[in-house]
């Protein structure tokens, strides 16, 4: 990832971003479910408005109820739930606040007429993990470290410096990473919580880097968040995750090629092989093909190649890209999009998307960009033999 997409990744609206703190739930009488009281207040209520609570699931909304203001613009509402969820109240049409409900009683203070206005939200651990993790990546960004990188970035795109550009992406993701390592250890200390569920989905951590924290976090609610709809949902994302892992034989991609011919991943045995989601019509993509460029004529005489997969729409456009960036390696294609039969198969939800196999067919790396492809090809080649 570059500096300008580390940058974007940031601003991901991730539920209950600024949220507060403490105090505990109450285990209702009724077998297999507990209250949770909502308690707050509403600095300007609407005359003859309505305050609702609303579930959000999968599907939609789910769940729905309104709450009764008092007449001193105060509210208590008890809640009867069977599983961690999240939840919106609606504030007369005006203002919306996203919840996560578990074991604990939250206290919710409003502006109540703006949707840009005051809130707070006191009484709950999960949201507290969303503004630890929220704010250590975002102060990467912020840091002086990280403002000169971004402004030497910024000179030699100008310059179109391209090895100056890989080497500050580097010192970037670095400064990523020691801010990532951070939350990953709040992660491994934490209990089962929506709050980390929610960081994990979104992928505020690269899932690639700290696959052991995704596959460790669905290992710890299989056994004790089992029944529950949303641990289910990230298990089972963890699974998909599961088979482009590093460490793992990369599933076989059959497709055609410019001319036709079904060109499979596995005839590339016996080499290290990149294979390189894009599209012409994709930016970044376009982007970072100097790079592979330039890796493929360094490397291509010792074992190295490229074999591209595109998610072009029509064959024009694909034969367009590969023309303009002088891309002389293998590619094939479906020509189906986001519905590319292999896109599907190595859940691809963005491009550039790659990864790097051994000559055994193995992963051995994903999505190198920039002066780490070339680091980790010239680490390869240079070990050759010793």
């Amino acid at each position: 990832m570059n500096i300008q997409g580390l940058k974007s990744s940031f601003v991901l609206v991730v539920i209950l971003l600024l949220l507060g703190c403490s105090s505990n739930g109450q285990q209702a009488k009724k077998s297999g479910s507990w209250e949770v009281v909502i308690s707050g207040t509403v600095k300007n209520p609407q005359t003859g408005g309505v305050i609702s609570i609303t579930e959000l699931t999968k599907s939609g909304n789910a769940w729905k109820d309104t709450i009764k203001l008092k007449s001193n613009s105060t509210f208590v509402k008890k809640i009867s739930i069977t599983e961690p969820g999240y939840y919106k109240l609606n504030f007369y049409n005006q203002q919306m606040v996203d919840l996560i409900l578990y074991k604990n009683n939250l206290e919710v203070i409003v502006d109540g007429n703006d949707a840009n206005g005051f809130f707070e939200v006191k009484g709950s651990p999960e949201i507290e993990f969303i503004q630890f993790a929220q704010a250590t990546l975002n102060n990467v960004q912020s840091s002086p470290e990280a403002q000169q990188l971004i402004a030497d970035f910024n000179k030699a795109v100008a310059a179109n410096d391209q090895k100056k550009i890989g080497e500050l992406q580097t010192e970037y993701q670095k400064l990523v990473i020691k801010a990532s390592d951070k939350v990953a250890e709040r992660i491994k200390e934490s209990p089962p919580s929506l709050g980390v569920i929610n960081i994990l989905q979104n992928q505020m951590i690269d899932k690639d880097q700290y696959m052991n924290v995704y596959v460790s976090t669905a290992e710890k609610l299989k056994k004790e968040w089992p029944d529950y709809s949303h641990a289910k949902d990230f298990i089972a994302m963890v699974d998909g995750m599961k088979v482009t892992a590093i460490g793992q034989m990369a599933p076989e991609i059959s497709l055609p090629d410019p001319d036709g011919k079904i060109i499979p991943l596995s005839s590339m045995r016996g080499q290290y092989v990149l294979v390189d989601f894009w599209a012409k019509w994709c930016g970044p993509c376009r982007k970072e093909n100097p790079n592979i460029v330039r890796a493929y004529n360094k490397y291509k005489d010792k074992g190295f190649t490229v074999f591209g997969v595109s998610l072009d729409r029509s064959k024009e456009d694909w034969l367009q890209g590969i023309r303009e960036d002088g891309l002389t390696w293998t590619h094939v294609s479906d020509l189906k999009f986001w519905q590319s039969e292999a896109a599907k198969t190595y859940n691809v939800t963005a491009i550039p998307f790659s990864i790097l196999l051994n000559p055994e067919g193995v992963i051995i790396a994903k999505n190198l960009r920039g002066a780490a492809l070339d680091e980790k090809l010239e680490e390869i080649f240079n070990n050759q033999g010793k």
